[in-house]
């Protein structure tokens, strides 16, 4: 009766060690550059969001400066039938100064849950390094204690 391999070596795999380490160090560069790809797609989503969170800025600026110049006026105008035409003026500036105000504090919510850093990938390359780290401090012959990517498996 044949001895029998423990079962965290592969059956029949007799390669040279240099081969072995030469896999592992494909298999980690084809890791990093798929870990980096994940980086660059939700850095791309925060960027997105950073845009459209200007893009409220923007028409938040715009809508405001066209109100305050049509509106303003207008309403003024009108008032200043009532009160003191300063007074009417002020009003109607104040007015549109809180509508102003609101719009800035929506475009501000909105920039707050902009993360520049794609921290799914941060966390994603620190486990491949502890455990890359793990592996080579148990030896070649060591059982791995964090699973192997899909990828991997062939």
């Amino acid at each position: 009766m044949m001895p029998q391999r423990p079962s965290w070596q592969p059956g029949g795999d007799d390669r040279p060690l240099g081969e072995l380490f030469g896999d592992m160090s494909r298999q980690v560069q084809d890791l990093l550059r798929k870990e980096v790809e994940l980086a660059k797609m939700e850095t791309k989503e925060e960027m997105a969001k950073a845009g459209k969170a200007g893009a409220m800025f923007g028409a938040a600026a715009v809508a405001g400066f066209v109100a305050l110049l049509l509106l303003a006026f207008a309403a003024a105008w009108g008032l200043a039938e009532a009160v003191p035409a300063g007074l009417a003026f002020l009003a109607v500036g104040l007015l549109f100064a809180v509508a102003g105000g609101i719009l800035a504090m929506q475009g501000k919510k909105k920039l707050e849950t902009f993360e520049p850093v794609p921290q799914q990938a941060v966390q994603s390359i620190g486990q491949d390094v502890r455990a890359a780290k793990e592996s080579l401090s148990r030896g070649a012959n060591a059982p791995l204690q964090r699973p192997l990517p899909r990828s991997w498996n062939g």
